[in-house]
């Protein structure tokens, strides 16, 4: 499935499921959990399990950013999930209040299938890595880390992305092992102000 669009969602799905992450939010602000998704009511492809990560900003300010690397959940309520806890759950930020959900803007990430990129050294890594289309997970004994492909744009070299990865996990920017394992996902990558899913 690498780099194949994940899921292949139209127009509408996708702003089903901007909706229903900013009712999760909404929802969590009054009875602190996360939305339950009616899934009846939804079209197949948001029923089919599949991984995401849901992204929300003020303006300019990340506001939290939560997702999972493997399918657990239908689309839908994992989206619901992912949403709430990018809001409320996110432990680098403070939880999002109500008087910020009329400026929130939402973003899903909808994951393909993790393959493994089976390398021997950090030059032979940074030689198969496609900057702005792979979302990277690094993985050594416990620690875990993972970039989408958006945050791309915010290094300027290629290295760049590995070593803040590579801090991310809680690692040195040098280490390198022979037990690091490194897998690689595309994503489809959508979203939304909460001002224009005014019926959300």
């Amino acid at each position: 499935m690498d780099g194949d669009t994940p899921s292949g969602l139209d127009h509408e799905e996708q702003k089903q499921l901007l909706r229903l992450a900013l009712q999760s939010v909404r929802y969590g602000l009054s009875v602190d959990q996360p939305l339950q998704v009616d899934l009846n009511s939804l079209p197949p492809r948001l029923n089919r399990p599949q991984a995401c990560f849901v992204t929300l900003h003020h303006g300019d300010e990340l506001r939290g950013c939560v997702g999972t690397l493997e399918p657990h959940h239908p689309l839908a309520q994992q989206v619901a999930n992912s949403a709430y806890d990018a809001a409320f759950r996110d432990l680098r930020l403070s939880p999002i209040d109500a008087s910020e959900i009329a400026l929130l803007s939402v973003d899903i990430s909808i994951l393909s299938a993790l393959t493994e990129l089976d390398v021997a050294s950090e030059a032979e890594l940074l030689r198969l890595l496609r900057p702005g289309i792979d979302g990277v997970v690094l993985s050594e004994g416990e620690l875990q880390a993972t970039f989408l492909p958006q945050v791309w744009k915010t290094f300027e070299l290629p290295f760049h992305f590995v070593e803040h990865l590579k801090r991310k996990a809680g690692l040195g920017p040098r280490y390198w092992s022979p037990t690091l394992r490194w897998r690689r996902y595309t994503v489809e990558a959508f979203g939304a102000n909460a001002a224009d899913l005014v019926d959300a």
